[in-house]
């Protein structure tokens, strides 16, 4: 169970952070940029969730995307702690990512893709706010993506954290998709 009786410790005011094994880093180092953009993208989708709840999309197709976002919220809250944790201070029981929330991630995919139609130009970001949000949310979780693949060039990190995020962005860019089908709204497309 988590307790928080203090918010603020003045202990990062010198610009250093505590990893969760108690370590003291920088507060601009590569662990730190990597799990701080995985909150920023935990917070996009708590936008993405909100745009949903007022957007055109049927409200049947609703709560299944809604349950689907809370439950990558609750993942990618496991990947900052799984970040936030050097390897050798891992415990038993600690929620990680595994490779059934990549499989997971993937059958969403699938499933959010069937019937979409083959995109023959390039999709833009618009159309509808809830549209424009999920486009934020990809890029965002490809800018982790990236700041993650760097942390794992210097550290270990889970075998299953880099892939976790290149599918998660994928399905980020493929849901853009299905709720402007769903809503009936046009894609917005590149032209030459």
């Amino acid at each position: 169970m988590v307790t928080l009786s203090k918010i603020y410790t003045r202990t990062g005011d010198g610009g250093s952070t505590r990893l969760v094994g108690g370590q003291l880093v920088p507060k601009d180092s590569v662990r730190i940029e990597a799990y701080g953009t995985v909150d920023e993208l935990n917070s996009v989708v708590g936008v993405v969730r909100a745009e949903l709840a007022e957007s055109r999309v049927p409200e049947d197709a609703r709560g299944p995307l809604d349950a689907w976002l809370h439950e990558i919220q609750q993942r990618l809250f496991d990947l900052g702690s799984d970040l936030a944790t050097l390897i050798e201070d891992r415990w038993e029981g600690m929620p990680l990512i595994e490779d059934d929330h990549v499989t997971a991630i993937e059958r969403f995919i699938d499933a959010q893709n069937e019937g979409l139609g083959v995109l023959k130009s390039f999709v833009l970001p618009g159309g509808s706010r809830l549209n424009a949000q999920l486009h934020v949310a990809r890029t965002v979780c490809r800018r982790a993506e990236r700041r993650t693949l760097a942390l794992a060039a210097n550290e270990p990190i889970g075998e299953h954290v880099l892939p976790f995020l290149n599918r998660l962005s994928d399905a980020f860019f493929v849901l853009s998709r299905r709720v402007s089908h769903l809503a009936g709204d046009a894609e917005v497309l590149w032209e030459k």
